[in-house]
């Protein structure tokens, strides 16, 4: 594990003094959003900033999120230019230690998820942690089909296409402001790039928590289909030749063997 430079969290300071900032970026999303908001008003963890950052949805969204989102410390609906300036607008509105990226599709998966993540990170000093998700069928959110495990991350594979899943990525505040926000040139694969550039920046205290940090619908749009995961893979070897690191097509390609193997068999 690589060890951070410069400021970071007291290592004596216990997790109850820590806040958590979740930004939920969405759009038309008013048949999901519901389990999200009520997936982090439930969490055991008191110190929560939650902001929702809406596309101006059309579909009757942020009239729920007012409804419904009482915990709700900002919503934000306005046009956007696609995904990350959405997510960039809800960085720039955070106020917590540690910032988390909630899709308005997911939810986590108990009640006492933050709790840990804050724990382990005061604990540990991180700048970065990251665990895993477990996707569900749209119309089944009780059946788990596939788990997601960022067991396999390290900064040395990000040239062969691993990453941390993102919806299990809490990262520090100031790791934020000292790499910068997310790119918004990419459609897909903007989170790889900032993971990417996050590690080519600098040394960095990070570690895998070993358990399923949250539920993940199926079909999001980095692997809605095949062309999809063309483009998504395009932007990967972008993202890394950008930021200096090797990579070429045999190796972004080599990981789907291994990840074939995440599907959860009935």
């Amino acid at each position: 594990m690589a060890l951070a430079l410069g400021v970071g969290f007291n290592a004596t300071v216990g997790a109850r003094s820590v806040k958590l900032s979740i930004i939920t970026v969405c759009y038309n999303s008013v048949q999901t959003i519901a389990h999200c908001l009520a997936s982090v008003a439930d969490q055991s963890f008191s110190q929560i900033e939650h902001i929702v950052i809406d596309g101006a949805s059309t579909d009757g969204t942020a009239a729920l999120v007012r409804d419904k989102g009482h915990h709700v410390v900002q919503l934000v609906s306005e046009p956007d230019h696609g995904i990350y300036d959405a997510m960039n607008k809800g960085l720039a509105l955070a106020t917590g230690d540690i910032i988390g990226i909630l899709n308005a599709d997911d939810r986590y998966a108990d009640k006492k998820v933050l709790t840990r993540v804050a724990t382990q990170m005061a604990r540990q000093n991180l700048d970065i942690l990251y665990g895993d998700v477990a996707f569900f069928q749209p119309d089944d959110p009780s059946k788990l089909v596939r788990r997601f495990s960022s067991a396999r991350f390290n900064p040395g594979r990000i040239g062969w296409g691993w990453m941390p899943a993102h919806p299990a990525l809490f990262v520090r505040r100031e790791v934020f402001e000292r790499v910068g926000p997310y790119r918004t040139d990419y459609k897909i694969a903007g989170d790889y790039e900032w993971v990417a550039r996050a590690f080519s920046a600098g040394p960095m205290r990070h570690a895998y928590l070993p358990e399923v940090l949250v539920h993940m619908q199926m079909g999001g749009v980095s692997t809605r289909n095949w062309r999809s995961t063309v483009l998504l893979n395009q932007e990967v070897i972008r993202a890394c030749r950008t930021n200096g690191i090797s990579t070429n097509w045999f190796k972004i390609l080599s990981k789907y063997p291994m990840k074939a193997m995440e599907w959860i068999r009935p």
